[in-house]
């Protein structure tokens, strides 16, 4: 069994040597590839990507010539992945690596379709504010789905490759994670929540959501759960 990692890389040079470095270094239980897309980046990252990809005989590496979002990213590289688990890590260093290990056993051991990594299932150092909107758009998105998630706008989302590769993902930015769970959510999937750690960054470090982003995810709740 492979475990196919997505990578969006947007203007990280300072971290996504780091984050690959983690990445190739953990024990993970089984194969792993590592799927990166440089999502227009204008600061070195794409020079950096192209460099290193010769050192990790996993990664494969592919370019957007200008930004198109975070979901445009995830879609080009579930495009070229070949496993039959697939993960999204970011490459900033807000999720570790590490943490996939856990949330890969219950879909190896067959008892779940879906795993969350939830951030507020354990103490979380992000800003209350950033916590008081992520539980509303997780309430939200509750209601609409029938699930009882406490985290649906996590990154770290681990699913079994049969119940994406039918789903059209249309979000290009952060929509994404909305969307993906309300598809999820209407396949059936069996879904599971795991604690994980977070180390939050700030918009000085890179952070690159925004409010308007959260508006943008209560539109994709509703439209998602009804119209696509």
């Amino acid at each position: 069994m492979l475990l196919s990692i997505l990578l969006p890389v947007y203007n990280e040079k300072d971290t996504v040597v780091q984050i690959l470095d983690s990445i190739f270094s953990v024990d993970w239980p089984i194969d792993v590839e590592v799927i990166a897309v440089n999502d227009g980046s204008s600061d070195g990252s794409r020079e950096i990507l192209d460099s290193v990809k010769g050192h990790y005989s996993r990664l494969h590496v592919f370019h957007h010539s200008v930004n198109k979002g975070k979901g445009s990213a995830i879609r080009s590289a579930l495009a070229h992945a070949s496993g039959e688990v697939i993960t999204i890590q970011d490459a900033d260093l807000e999720y570790d690596p590490l943490e996939l290990v856990s949330l890969i056993k219950p879909i190896l051991q067959n008892r779940s379709d879906v795993v969350y990594g939830s951030r507020f299932l354990r103490a979380c150092d992000s800003p209350r504010a950033h916590q008081l909107v992520n539980k509303f758009l997780t309430s939200l998105s509750n209601k609409f789905t029938g699930l009882h998630l406490t985290d649906m706008e996590t990154c770290q989302k681990v699913i079994r490759r049969e119940f994406l590769q039918d789903i059209r993902i249309r979000s290009n930015r952060f929509g994404l994670e909305p969307e993906i769970t309300a598809k999820l959510a209407r396949r059936g999937a069996r879904f599971t929540e795991l604690p994980i750690s977070y180390n939050f960054r700030s918009y000085s470090e890179g952070k690159k959501i925004t409010w308007r982003d959260g508006v943008k995810a209560i539109f994709s709740i509703i439209y998602f759960r009804f119209f696509d």
